[in-house]
């Protein structure tokens, strides 16, 4: 799928409302979705709404420049609000280019909290960013209340007791109308089915076993706990019952307790790979300092701490730190890897939490959600650092202290990388380096 990397204020948009949407949806935006993809987005999706007309079918032509006064928003966090209702379900984005380039947004209806809770993806985020207490008090407010009714007759009348047929018109009924639309998360990655399904005998398997909705469920699975194809052929296999079906309860349990085992009982949480493309500095530069860049934007933060750790699995305690930073304080994984970068050069390769999250915080005080900016004040503040430090020993006395050594700075705290090209032996060695990391 193509991505837009440019949208200015002046392009437009317009709003097709594809379902039918009742006010039992804005609860389920609120508590369910909302937990995922943040306020910003669930604003998003019902500012959409509040632009369709009065029949609530499609709105007039307007500017993305509306959006921006209106939510009070830029337009590179209206984008990522965008993108993450598009990831969940509740919007299709359609573009074409031109003097004015046009954007179609389709607006879907929000999962049932039934569909919700059973879904392998949005289900497990749910319980990760909400917590056991709060997940389970979302659940309590969804449940049907059960009555027992076994002393009870069932009286209802069927229709046929109450309505006869005649004779009258022929009626052909319109596909045109509105109906509830729901649209599913997709996934790029998927399991190699021709693969899975030729390791299973074929005596064991039914000719329907692998519809279209098993192997969505297969897929979401997959994804969730990080299962490749070899690892699902075993649980497939496994959860097939006597009639050669997979039993899709036994599956989702089967994939849990795989991943709690490989994870010591932690269950997974859905984070963002990489930065974002549209927070990424423009090819072009082929500075040092550009390489740099390169490198922190193009990894994720678990691939860059494992290459700190010589290729070896990064402890729990340093992946729930990352974490941490990228799902509590919600920077960006460019910006958590210069942070990494930054604390491990200056405190002799260690990661300290609470001097972690400190500068963590201060960065998204600061509204730190580039590379570049990660880079600059990470130097900005280490020389006001230097300076205090300096101060206070010159009012020292020379005999007190032995001359502390140096510390070793990060190679981008030297300006004159932006305007140093690299030579064809600095090329292949930044090359490798980017491998390794990888």
């Amino acid at each position: 799928m193509k991505k837009v990397k440019t949208i200015l204020p002046a392009d437009t948009y317009t709003v097709i409302n594809k379902t039918i949407l009742h006010d039992e949806d804005r609860k389920l935006v609120s508590m369910l979705y909302q937990p995922i993809i943040g306020y910003t987005a669930a604003s998003l999706y019902f500012t959409l709404l509040d632009d369709l007309d009065r029949s609530e079918v499609m709105s007039g032509d307007l500017t993305h420049h509306h959006l921006m006064a209106t939510m009070q928003l830029r337009l590179d966090d209206i984008v990522v609000a965008r993108e993450k209702l598009e990831a969940c379900g509740l919007l299709k984005t359609y573009f074409k280019a031109g003097n004015i380039n046009q954007y179609v947004y389709l607006i879907y209806s929000p999962m049932s909290s039934y569909d919700f809770f059973h879904h392998p993806i949005l289900n497990v985020v749910l319980y990760n960013n909400l917590g056991k207490k709060e997940y389970e008090r979302i659940v309590n407010y969804f449940k049907i209340p059960r009555i027992n009714l076994s002393d009870y007759l069932d009286v209802t009348s069927r229709f046929d007791e109450v309505f006869t047929s005649t004779h009258g018109n022929v009626l052909e009924v319109s596909e045109e109308i509105k109906k509830r639309n729901v649209n599913r998360p997709l996934l790029d990655k998927e399991i190699d089915f021709n693969m899975l399904i030729s390791s299973i005998p074929a005596s064991m398997v039914h000719e329907r076993c692998f519809t279209k909705d098993v192997k969505e469920l297969i897929n979401s699975l997959s994804f969730t706990y990080q299962l490749d194809t070899l690892a699902m052929q075993g649980l497939v296999r496994d959860s097939l019952n006597e009639k050669g079906l997979i039993d899709k309860t036994l599956l989702r349990k089967s994939c849990r307790e795989y991943y709690q085992f490989e994870h010591a009982g932690d269950l997974p949480t859905v984070i963002y790979n990489k930065q974002p493309d549209f927070l990424k500095k423009p090819a072009g530069d082929h500075s040092k300092w550009a390489k740099m860049v390169y490198a922190f934007e193009n990894l994720t933060p678990y691939q860059f701490l494992k290459a700190k750790y010589k290729g070896a699995e990064p402890t729990d305690r340093d992946k729930r730190l990352i974490e941490n930073l990228l799902i509590d304080q919600k920077l960006n994984p460019g910006v958590v890897n210069v942070l990494i970068a930054y604390v491990l050069k200056i405190n002799n390769e260690q990661l300290k939490k609470s001097y972690v999250e400190t500068i963590a915080g201060q960065w998204k005080r600061l509204n730190i959600e580039t590379v570049e900016d990660a880079m600059r004040i990470a130097e900005k503040e280490h020389k006001k650092m230097k300076k205090m430090l300096s101060k206070n020993k010159t009012n020292k006395t020379k005999s007190s202290s032995k001359p502390k050594q140096e510390t070793k700075l990060p190679a981008w705290f030297d300006q004159e990388l932006e305007n140093e090209k690299t030579t064809p032996e600095e090329e292949e060695e930044i090359s490798q380096i980017l491998k390794e990391l990888v």
